[in-house]
């Protein structure tokens, strides 16, 4: 458990991907999410945005750290 005081979102019908411009083909599969985080304030603003590549793990720790930064 990450134990955060802040909402995460999950994009069950793929509005978030395309919107944010991540979309592409992932072994036949259109509309797959490329593997991305973005952190997003309480007034919808982009503060942050990481891509990584396929084959990469997130910093799972760093992005939480992100997240407590901007609201402190």
């Amino acid at each position: 458990m990450l134990q955060v005081d802040f909402p995460l979102l999950s994009d069950w019908n793929g509005e978030a991907v395309e919107g944010f411009g991540v979309a592409h083909t992932y072994v036949g599969m259109n509309g797959v999410a490329q593997r991305t985080a973005f952190l997003v304030d309480g007034g919808g603003t982009v503060r942050g945005a990481w891509r990584y590549g396929s084959s990469e793990v997130p910093d799972a720790n760093a992005l939480v750290a992100a997240a407590r930064d901007l609201s402190s």
